[in-house]
């Protein structure tokens, strides 16, 4: 990759400065790209954009941009997409500093700010390099998630559609699904999630199978087929459904007939159940029958240590002796048949006889 250091006045890039929530936003004449597919949304906050513009009017140095310059002559931004932003938002007059808009500025003062100039590599090369690139200088700051890293590998017709569904402030996916899910979608946890679910887990491959095609309809209406289906089954929310992964259930069950009464008094009585200890896990649990979603509470070190004494170290299966570091605590009774996490309940067993009987 060629990279060649030069000086760009304020002035020249917000030139031509347009911020298009659907399109893109554009600037230095119309050729910059400031806002790439692969680039995440606009997330400084009005503190941080300010900082930017102090910094400018103070004639201190910003950290060094690096656009990309495409074969037709235009740029795109590699990194520094916020800092550029955020100097353009306040010469448009998105924001204020110090209760002045830049309108409301001197011509001198304009003039300072607008012919002050930012330090930025210029690069060329292929695709690869370009995003190898990107994931370099990204290492020092604010670190890219993994989607956003794969945003940058699958761009094309399909991610910008899918965007626009998952990845917008305020965007469809959190209105109708706020409640359930987990995360940002600008920092597309959205995006992310409703992909794991859709290919199992298979986001690559998926993101990869469907690169070319022009819209993202299949994920969309998997996602509201996923919501619909939550809805059904447990029809009373409660904070814990929360961050639940649920399309994995869906797929495993959307065709298996539930009782949404049955259900509920189900997970009720594991609510109230003081042995469950991560009630999230609850709502897999109901469907898979697997225990190890519900964390259920263990015997504590001085139940086990009472319990041994009382045993004398004897195995109570095997009847073999044993160190108590040897041994393994056990419900007499299985909690998934009402026993309790109590003294009255424990038994040590050897780990070998343990681990026989947890895999009858």
């Amino acid at each position: 990759m060629k990279i060649e250091l030069k000086r760009v006045s304020v002035r020249a890039i917000v030139n031509g400065y347009e911020n298009n929530k659907e399109e893109g936003v554009i600037g230095y004449g119309g050729k910059l790209n400031i806002r790439p597919k692969y680039q995440r949304e606009f997330i400084y906050k009005e503190k941080q954009a300010v900082a930017v513009v102090d910094t400018i009017k103070k004639n201190f140095p910003l950290n060094v941009l690096y656009w990309v310059e495409n074969e037709d002559g235009t740029f795109e931004v590699l990194d520094g997409q916020q800092r550029i932003m955020s100097i353009c938002e306040y010469v448009v007059d998105g924001f204020s500093r110090e209760f002045q808009f830049f309108h409301n500025l001197s011509k001198e003062e304009q003039d300072e700010l607008l012919d002050y100039e930012m330090m930025v590599y210029f690069c060329t090369g292929t695709d690869s390099e370009k995003i190898d690139w990107f994931k370099t200088i990204n290492i020092a700051g604010e670190k890219l998630t993994n989607q956003e890293l794969r945003n940058a590998i699958y761009t094309g017709k399909w991610l910008t559609e899918a965007k626009k569904h998952f990845s917008k402030p305020d965007c469809p996916a959190f209105d109708i699904g706020k409640k359930y899910l987990k995360g940002s979608p600008i920092r597309q946890d959205y995006l992310e999630t409703v992909i794991k679910w859709i290919s199992n887990d298979h986001v690559g491959q998926y993101m990869s199978t469907h690169q070319q095609k022009s819209n993202a309809n299949e994920l969309w209406l998997y996602y509201q087929a996923v919501l619909n289906w939550i809805g059904a089954v447990f029809p009373t929310y409660r904070r814990e459904m929360k961050g639940v992964q649920y399309g994995f259930l869906y797929n495993e069950f959307k065709d298996t007939e539930f009782d949404p009464d049955t259900i509920e008094r189900e997970v009720l009585n594991l609510m109230k159940d003081e042995d469950v200890t991560k009630k999230s896990g609850i709502y897999s649990y109901i469907l898979t029958g697997n225990e190890k979603h519900l964390n259920v509470r263990s015997f504590s070190k001085n139940q086990k240590r009472e319990t041994y004494e009382n045993q004398k170290g004897i195995c109570a299966k095997c009847e073999g002796e044993f160190e108590l570091s040897e041994m393994e605590a056990d419900h007499i009774t299985p909690w998934h048949e009402g026993g309790k996490t109590i003294l009255e309940n424990c038994q040590m067993l050897c780990r070998k006889c343990n681990r026989t009987k947890a895999g009858k």
